[in-house]
């Protein structure tokens, strides 16, 4: 750590208790709204999904507003105590039970407060690397602070399966507003460290104060997704796609602008930045459907079941969800876990049987009747992608460090591009979990889901630490955090189009049809982001960051 600035654990400390937060209320996120016997709210999966999908994408949005008033008027520091203050707020609103007044008012401070921490802590790191002697070591000073971000993915799952699982939900959510406040105190301790980072630019007299950005950006998207929301009908699929997607397109429009006026010298920069961001949308698309997609993948179609040694340790660790093999009221699912709503009531209808997860269950392989069995609750398995990413960390700072000296390691647009490969990999290894599953008429080896974790935590670590990497490198320095927020716009998106392709998972009778529509968007992803590399590599080279 010599190599690195002192302010670094402060900062990968801060982020680990911020993510262990905000992981642990997404890792439970789809599950509490469509639980229906443990006190969720019953939503059916569709609404879930456009749900969960629009929040992950509002999330994303509101750090172009947060990084926009960090850089003209806040700072750094005071952005990120404000931000992860209202995301504690946020979280512990949402540990009142099945109310809908206190859940959307819940999710509205967690945006906000998102928005002010996520990209001023990621542009703080930036600056510090920034300074002649670390400028050298900025990639892996990123891939580090990503790690601090997957302690705090992996710790929490077990923490909310055992509080969800003995307790309830509003413990675990509960649990996530605790860890975001320990973030905060982190923070502060080390602020001291990081004030000579926190340096706002003069900006650009052409370009216009915040109050003139903000009126002229945030007003019409604002107008405009109104506007979009109450079209007869939709356009998009939903309401909420067509507000959210027409709401974004004058920030996009901003983005086109601030190209528009920047100096001959600012453009190159700007332009490989908007490029990138636009090709990394279709992986973040993808990436975020582990909240969804996988998710209902590890539920209904994964083999949860554990080795009797496993089951009190488990238990110790929170791990467990014990079923009954006893008939009782459930959702009436069909034979791809699809539910049913009642004309007469709007709500799902029920049946008397055994548990969902019996279903693809063999009778031989089930427990005697009134008995149960020990299965690994859902959310445990968020954990893998964190998991992988401490493991893999280390060995990819490695290789890329023995590449660099070996004068061979990639630039990184070129990592991004690699990136980008291998999560398209990853979606075949779901595509062989279909096939060995028979479309799911029996449970899937709890390996397949290890493994398309593992493949697509490598195509991660190419992409995610390198972009934020990239965005701190080739931002002009009057607009690091605008242009960070630019970052988080384009996952926003991504984000979005996640949770509209989640909407369509019942839509597909052979779920492998489902996976390899992803394959078929990441790999076109990967084609334009290799067409542009040589164009890519050149500005880097020009602007002496390779």
């Amino acid at each position: 750590m010599r190599k690195h600035p002192v302010a670094l654990p402060y900062l990968f400390f801060t982020e680990m208790w911020e993510r262990f937060g905000f992981y642990l209320m997404i890792g439970i996120f789809f599950l509490y709204m469509t639980d229906t016997t443990t006190g969720g709210l019953e939503f059916d999966r569709a609404t879930a999904s456009d749900i969960y999908g629009t929040f992950i994408a509002l999330i994303y949005v509101t750090p172009f507003i947060g990084g926009l008033l960090a850089d003209r008027l806040l700072g750094f520091r005071r952005s990120i105590v404000i931000g992860g203050l209202l995301m504690g707020a946020g979280y512990c609103l949402l540990a009142i039970p099945q109310n809908l007044t206190t859940f959307y008012s819940a999710l509205g401070l967690i945006i906000i407060g998102n928005g002010f921490f996520k990209p001023n802590i990621s542009t703080l790191l930036g600056n510090l690397y920034n300074e002649e002697q670390y400028k050298a070591q900025k990639d892996d000073g990123y891939n580090i602070f990503y790690m601090g971000i997957n302690i705090g993915a992996l710790i929490c799952n077990f923490i909310a399966a055992y509080l969800r699982n003995n307790f309830s939900w509003g413990h675990a959510f509960a649990a996530a507003g605790i860890g975001m406040f320990v973030g905060v105190v982190v923070f502060l301790a080390g602020s001291r460290h990081v004030a000579h980072a926190d340096v706002r630019k003069e900006a650009n007299p052409a370009e216009g104060g915040v109050l003139t950005i903000l009126s002229s950006v945030l007003l019409p998207a604002i107008i405009t997704g109104v506007l979009a929301w109450n079209i007869p009908g939709n356009l998009l699929g939903s309401d909420s796609t067509d507000a959210f997607i027409f709401g974004s397109i004058p920030v996009i429009g901003f983005f086109l602008w601030i190209l528009w006026k920047a100096t001959p010298a600012e453009k190159p920069r700007i332009k490989a930045l908007l490029a990138i961001y636009a090709v990394v949308i279709i992986f973040w698309a993808v990436f975020k459907q582990n909240g969804t997609a996988l998710t209902t993948w590890a539920e209904f179609y994964t083999d949860r079941s554990m080795p009797a040694w496993m089951e009190a340790p488990a238990q110790m660790m929170g791990m467990v969800q014990d079923i009954k093999n006893t008939p009782d009221t459930f959702p009436a699912y069909d034979n791809q876990f699809r539910t049913t709503t009642d004309p007469a009531t709007g709500g799902i209808l029920t049946e008397v049987t055994t548990h969902p997860y019996f279903k693809n269950v063999p009778e031989a392989e089930r427990p005697p009747a009134g008995e149960s069995q020990k299965l690994v609750s859902t959310e445990i398995y968020q954990s893998v992608n964190p998991f992988f990413v401490i493991v893999f960390t280390p060995l990819l700072v490695w290789f890329f460090g023995l590449l660099r000296k070996r004068r061979r390691e990639p630039t990184t647009p070129g990592k991004i591009g690699l990136g980008l490969v291998v999560t398209a990999l990853s979606t075949l290894v779901t595509v062989g979990a279909v096939y060995a599953s028979h479309n799911g008429s029996i449970k899937a080896s709890v390996g397949w889901l290890f493994a398309t974790y593992g493949v697509v935590t490598i195509g991660e670590l190419c992409l995610s630490p390198m972009g934020l990497s990239m965005v701190s490198k080739m931002a002009p320095a009057r607009i690091a955090g605008l242009m960070m927020g630019g970052w988080m716009l384009a996952t926003s998106i991504g984000n979005k189009l996640s949770g509209i392709l989640a909407t369509m998972w019942d839509g597909y009778d052979n779920k492998a049809n489902f996976f390899w529509v992803n394959f078929v968007l990441l790999a076109l992803a990967a084609g334009a982001l290799f067409l542009m590399l040589r164009w890519l590599n050149r500005i880097f080279r020009e602007q002496g960051l390779t």
